[in-house]
C-alpha cells in the first residue's frame, strides 16, 4: 500500500501497466452528500483483470453484519477479465484498495467520479420508509402475497424450494441451518448476477424469459395452493420480517451509517408514541370542548318539516293522553262530570279520532281553498252570522252521534271505579 497511489475525486490516471491503487477515507462527515455516490470506473480498449486487496481490512473486525457480509463476498469473489469495471465506494467506510492487472500493455484509464444525487439511494430510502409503514397492511393483503411469491421464486428459487418442502424436515435446527444456506447462497447468486445482467440479457435474452415465466408461474400455482396468510401469528411474522426488510433498505439508502441508524431510531420511536399521541390529543379535545363556551345554534324548520312533526307530536300526545284515561289512577267520574259531550270523549278513549268527520269538512269549509274565511279575507263580502252558523252546525252533530256507545263506555267506566 505503500507503493500504491492514492485516488482523490476527479482524478483521472492512465497507465500500461499493472499497479496498485488505493482511496483513503478522510473521516469529515458531510450531510450533503447523504445521498450522494463516489465510484472509481476502470476502462480499457483490451481486457484487464480488477483484483480487490482485503489485506487491508480483516473481516473480523468488522463494524456491523452488512460491512462482514460484503468483506466475504469480496474475498470469495473474484472478477473475471472484463474491458470496464465500476467500482462503488463506501465515503465513510474503511480505505479501498484495489490492482489492476491489464494482459495486454495497453493504457488504461483510472478515474473518480461524485454523483451528488444518487436516484437508486433516493429509491431504496423512501422504499425502506414506506415499507416499515405499510408493512401490516401488505402482510394481509393478498396480492402482496402472490407477488412476494413469485418474486422469492425467481431470485431465491433455492429459499423458496424450502419453504415449500418444510413440512417433510422434521427437526427446526436442520430447517434454520438449510434456511441460513440458502439464504446466503441466494444473496450470493444474486450479487454475482447484478453485474453480469446486461451481457446475460443481451446474449441469452431468451433463456431468461423462459426462467422468469416457467419459474414465476410454479410460484403463482404454489402459493395459490397454499392461499394467502390467515393466521395472526404468521401475519406478525411477516410483518416484522417486512419492517427488518425495511431497516436493510433505510440503511443501504444512505451513505452515513450515523443518519441511517438515526433514521430508524426516529421510526421506532414513532411508532411507540402513536398510542401515546394518541391518547394525548383525545385528552386535549376534551379539555378544550369543556372550557370552550358552547353557542346555540338556531334551525329553521321549512314548511314540511313543520306540518311533519306537528303531526307525529299530535299522534303522540293523543296515545299518551289515552294511555292515561284508560289507567285507574285517572278519575273517571269526575271527568265525565265536567263534559259537555261525554260520549264524545268515551269514542276517543276507545279509539276513535279527537276529530269528527263533520269538524273536518266545516274546517275545510271555513278556512280550506275557496272557504268563507278566505273569501271574508279577501273580499270581505262574508258576514260574521255566517260563521256563527257553521259553528252551531257543528255542535248540534255532536249531540246527535250514537247512545249506544255513550252507554256502554260509562257502564265501563263505572265498573272500574267501583272495583278500586
Amino acid at each position: 500500500i505503500a507503493l500504491s497511489h492514492h485516488l482523490k475525486e476527479m482524478d483521472v490516471i492512465q497507465k500500461p501497466v499493472a499497479d496498485c491503487y488505493c482511496y483513503m477515507q478522510n473521516g469529515t462527515m458531510n450531510l450533503k452528500y447523504i445521498w450522494s455516490a463516489l465510484q472509481v470506473k476502470i476502462n480499457s480498449t483490451e481486457m484487464f483483470k480488477y483484483v480487490p486487496i482485503s489485506a487491508e481490512s480483516n473481516c473480523h473486525n468488522s463494524e456491523t453484519i452488512f460491512a462482514f457480509f460484503k468483506c466475504v463476498v469480496q474475498i470469495v469473489w473474484q472478477s473475471e477479465a472484463s474491458k470496464e469495471t465500476v467500482i462503488n465506494i463506501n465515503q465513510y467506510g474503511e480505505n479501498v484498495c484495489f490492482t489492476v492487472q491489464p494482459y495486454k500493455k495497453v493504457p488504461y484509464t483510472v478515474s473518480v467520479q461524485r454523483n451528488m444525487v444518487d436516484r437508486k439511494l433516493i429509491l431504496l430510502f423512501v422504499a425502506g420508509v414506506f415499507l416499515f409503514h405499510f408493512a401490516n397492511a401488505l402482510s394481509r393483503s393478498a396480492v402482496f402475497y402472490y407477488s412476494a411469491g413469485v418474486a422469492l421464486g425467481v431470485l431465491a428459487t433455492l429459499v423458496f424450494l424450502l419453504l415449500t418442502l418444510k413440512r417433510f424436515i422434521p427437526k427446526h435446527s436442520t430447517f434454520g441451518i438449510l434456511m441460513s444456506g440458502c439464504w446466503m447462497s441466494s444473496l450470493y447468486f444474486i450479487y454475482c448476477l447484478q453485474g453480469e445482467m446486461k451481457w446475460l440479457w443481451s446474449d441469452y435474452r431468451n433463456y431468461l424469459l423462459g426462467y422468469f415465466l416457467t419459474v414465476g408461474f410454479i410460484s403463482f400455482v404454489v402459493c395459490y395452493k397454499h392461499g394467502p396468510l390467515t393466521n395472526e401469528r404468521s401475519i406478525t411474522l411477516l410483518t416484522w420480517t417486512l419492517q427488518l426488510i425495511a431497516f436493510v433498505l433505510i440503511y443501504f439508502g444512505v451513505t452515513i451509517p450515523q443518519v441511517a441508524y438515526a433514521v430508524i431510531a426516529i421510526i421506532l420511536c414513532s411508532k411507540g408514541l402513536c398510542y401515546p399521541l394518541g391518547m394525548v390529543s383525545f385528552v386535549g379535545r376534551k379539555v378544550k370542548n369543556f372550557f370552550k363556551s358552547k353557542k346555540l345554534v338556531f334551525q329553521l324548520l321549512t314548511e314540511e318539516e313543520f306540518r311533519e312533526q306537528g303531526e307525529t307530536e299530535t299522534v303522540k300526545a293523543l296515545e299518551e293522553l289515552r294511555s292515561f284515561c284508560r289507567s285507574p289512577d285517572f278519575s273517571s267520574w269526575l271527568a265525565v262530570s265536567k263534559l259537555e259531550s261525554p260520549k264524545k270523549f268515551a269514542n276517543f278513549i276507545l279509539g276513535s279520532p279527537h276529530v269528527s268527520p263533520a269538524e273536518v269538512n266545516a274546517y275545510d269549509e271555513l278556512y280550506g281553498i275557496g272557504g268563507s274565511f278566505l273569501e271574508q279575507q279577501l273580499f270581505s263580502i262574508e258576514p260574521e252570522s255566517e260563521q256563527n252558523r257553521l259553528a252551531s252546525s257543528i255542535q248540534e252533530d255532536d249531540y246527535e252521534d250514537d247512545d249506544e256507545i255513550s252507554k256502554r263506555t260509562l257502564k265501563q267506566t263505572f265498573k272500574a271505579s267501583k272495583y278500586r
